[in-house]
């Protein structure tokens, strides 16, 4: 699996941005992806996930209520809609796959990452 991720910019604080994850190759109902970030100086974080086949959901507390995650299986695309952004989600964001679908939060169970796409936030 090979993962494209996209649609980081700048953006001013309060403003919005949608990114987007194409995968190409299988994902399997079982599998979740996942999006994390890391700022520098720190390591990469846990923002979301969605389970590929269900649509179940999951987020980060510092996310919640601002980040929306979504997939579109017909395209095999994953998105993070990301509203009210602050200065801290200042970040390069990666998109991930994680085949056992049971480690999500932890960014060293995902077997396939995306290159990473940078977020900045200007207050």
């Amino acid at each position: 699996v090979q993962l494209q991720a996209s649609g980081g910019g700048l953006v001013q604080t309060g403003g919005s941005l949608r990114l987007s994850c194409a995968a190409s190759g299988r994902i399997y109902s079982s599998h979740v992806m996942g999006w994390f970030r890391q700022a520098p100086g720190k390591e990469r974080e846990f923002v979301a996930a969605i389970r590929w086949g269900a649509g179940t959901t999951y987020y980060a507390d510092s996310v919640k209520a601002r980040f929306t995650i979504s997939r579109d299986k017909g395209a095999n695309t994953m998105y993070l809609q990301m509203n009210s952004l602050k200065p801290e989600d200042t970040a390069v964001y990666y998109c991930g796959v994680e085949r056992r679908g049971s480690a999500w939060r932890m960014a060293n169970a995902y077997d396939y990452w995306g290159q990473g796409t940078l977020v900045t936030v200007s207050s």
